[in-house]
């Protein structure tokens, strides 16, 4: 199988690239350039630049990559103290971790699709989308992991064709991200990766796991109003 795998250069993305990269055309992305082809090199994988904070670059990668089987939205960003923007202007967590994957899943084809969600949901405003009140770091990425559970719900229904899935690795992991948001991780990276390869052999589709089983999303997630108003509220967003 040809697998494309987003944030691919440490953490769980770097994880699953190593492991999936022993039996199946890997190809990696990451935001680094050095970082990126170290990995690829390391793999025999193929290697992909972008920053996905900025839509034009996300074109461009869609645009380079093959169709794949599988495209495993894993690019993330931590909590930040501060609110920041993408290129297009964008509040930073919604734009890497929601818009960047919806348009990623969008223009590149694939059969499989499985998001790299958080149990760490929260309620969306959508009368302050961008957070530009009262910004906090945390509720920002909980907005953005919401959005992004709400996109595959929305995604599983539109398209029968298309398996695709949203899975909470392990709860703090052992990661950058997590260290650098101030966490103490509670499990190691191989715990929420081979939770990760599990649900990735699973049929099915339209799904959240908590690692590997069944779970409910936030309640917000199966509300068709809200998403509904979602999805209008990011067609502007993408163009």
């Amino acid at each position: 199988m040809k697998i494309l795998i987003t944030g691919a250069t440490s953490g769980l993305g770097r994880y699953l690239a190593e492991q999936l990269a022993r039996e199946h055309d890997v190809l990696v992305h990451g935001r680094d350039r050095e970082r990126t082809e170290q990995l690829a090199a390391q793999l025999g994988a193929r290697a992909y630049v972008a920053d996905l904070a900025d839509l034009d670059q996300v074109r461009r990668l869609a645009s380079e990559v093959p169709p794949v089987d599988v495209l495993i939205n894993n690019a993330g960003i931590g909590y930040g103290k501060e609110r920041e923007v993408s290129a297009q202007g964008h509040e930073l967590r919604l734009a890497v971790m929601y818009l960047a994957p919806v348009l990623l899943t969008r223009l590149i084809p694939a059969a499989q699709v499985l998001n790299i969600g958080s149990l760490g949901q929260a309620s969306i405003d959508f009368d302050d989308l961008m957070l530009e009140r009262d910004y906090d770091g945390i509720n920002a990425y909980r907005r953005a992991k919401l959005a992004l559970a709400m996109a595959t719900f929305d995604l599983a229904a539109e398209r029968p064709d298309l398996r695709v899935n949203v899975v909470h690795p392990a709860t703090f992991m052992d990661t950058n991200m997590v260290r650098g948001g101030g966490g103490t991780p509670l499990n190691t990276v191989a715990h929420g990766g081979e939770a990760t390869l599990r649900v990735l052999a699973m049929p099915g589709t339209g799904q959240f796991f908590n690692e590997d089983q069944p779970a409910e999303a936030h309640a917000d997630a199966y509300q068709l109003a809200l998403r509904a108003r979602l999805r209008e509220a990011t067609e502007p967003l993408l163009r």
